[in-house]
């Protein structure tokens, strides 16, 4: 892999570190206190073109390459990671899979008002069962006439109340077998509706909530890709984001750990700084090295899809180290502060709390863990 980025990767990567650092970071706090989507964010992101990254210039989008879609997400984790949620599932769990799956008309219906964001997505797969398997959905599509009509009831899902498009997941029969398939909703037409937001730990602003399908009715055109074939983009999707999961916890990490570094230099203790003290600088050699570490598996990751290789456990790992550096240099951040790391009027606070629900989120540590190790068996 060549780590010598492109001027145009350096060009996206340094705006999105500009508006982030000069106009979302001084909200940030707002935002997760008062649990507010950061919808104005997110439309100053759309004009620079990073809601659809990876979407080619013909459809709105700014024809970038996967590495520079998880340096943008980066750079924004630092600033606001509610915000770098919104962008890497729009990026990654809606825009992508219309591009690799997507018929010719649905591209070019959907793609150019997500790219430019005028619309946006949000990606309905988890319900409340925590089931994962088609067997166990109890969402369902049934043909009626030449279109569809949906049941069901969706969890924890992103962006939800603030989006016009949802990728919902629905068992379907065909041939006596059930599978599983992907339908692009409106959220606009009769029956879709969504609760409200949970009160989440971290990422507060990135509005979580239910979502329910009562009795959807969807022309044919809405179905994605091939009927019982959900499957694979559910895998295309999630393994996307996981890269995205991966930059958004460097991004975090790195936010704390640039805090924490700032503080030791300029807290005295009997007339010198704590940065003096050699366990501190243990711990910021620690967190520094760690970070690194995360960032090249999250680089790995990206340049593997960009070069069209099998992804195999790459995002994964990816996914699986760079949550638990963020959680591991976002608990020593917070030990540097002291008591004012407990306080929610230091970035380290929130920092912690974003950081344990990267953990969580598109996929468990557990879970990744157990994916790779089926795949390393597997091989």
């Amino acid at each position: 892999m060549d780590f010598d980025l492109t001027d145009a990767q350096k060009a996206l990567r340094d705006n999105a570190r500009d508006i982030g650092m000069r106009e979302i970071e001084p909200a940030a706090a707002d935002i997760d206190r008062q649990q507010r989507f950061p919808l104005e964010p997110i439309k100053r992101l759309a004009r620079e073109g990073m809601l659809g990254i990876t979407v080619p210039k013909a459809l709105g989008g700014a024809g970038g390459d996967h590495l520079t879609c998880a340096l943008v997400i980066e750079e924004l984790a630092g600033a606001c990671a509610s915000t770098a949620l919104v962008v890497s599932m729009h990026n990654f769990l809606v825009c992508e899979p219309i591009l690799r799956f997507g018929t010719e008309a649905q591209k070019r219906h959907w793609l150019p008002t997500l790219a430019t964001g005028s619309n946006l997505g949000c990606f309905a797969f988890s319900e409340a069962s925590g089931s994962s398997t088609a067997e166990g959905m109890t969402t369902q599509a049934r043909r009626e006439g030449d279109g569809w009509v949906v049941d069901g009831a969706k969890a924890f899902v992103t962006a939800g109340p603030a989006a016009q498009c949802a990728l919902v997941f629905a068992t379907t029969w065909a041939d006596g077998r059930i599978g599983l398939s992907a339908f692009l909703v409106p959220t606009d037409v009769p029956g879709v509706s969504f609760g409200p937001a949970y009160n989440k730990l971290g990422l507060r602003g990135a509005l979580a909530a239910s979502m329910t399908l009562d009795k959807v009715k969807l022309t044919h055109a809405a179905l994605l890709g091939v009927e019982g074939r959900g499957e694979e983009i559910l895998q295309f999707a999630t393994e996307g984001n996981r890269i995205g999961a991966a930059a958004l916890a460097v991004g975090i990490a790195r936010a704390a750990f640039a805090r924490a570094t700032r503080y030791a230099l300029s807290r005295k203790t009997d007339g010198r700084s704590i940065a003096e003290h050699q366990t501190i600088q243990f711990m910021l050699a620690e967190m520094s090295t760690q970070i690194d570490a995360a960032r090249l598996l999250a680089w790995r990751a990206a340049n593997c899809r960009d070069v069209g290789g099998a992804m195999g456990a790459q995002a994964s790992m990816a996914k699986l180290l760079a949550s638990e550096v963020a959680s591991r240099v976002c608990s020593d951040a917070v030990q540097v502060l002291g008591g004012n790391g407990c306080l929610a009027d230091f970035s380290v606070e929130r920092h912690f709390r974003d950081a344990k629900v990267a953990e969580i989120y598109e996929g468990t540590t557990e879970i990744q863990r157990l994916g790779i190790a089926s795949i390393l068996l597997k091989d």
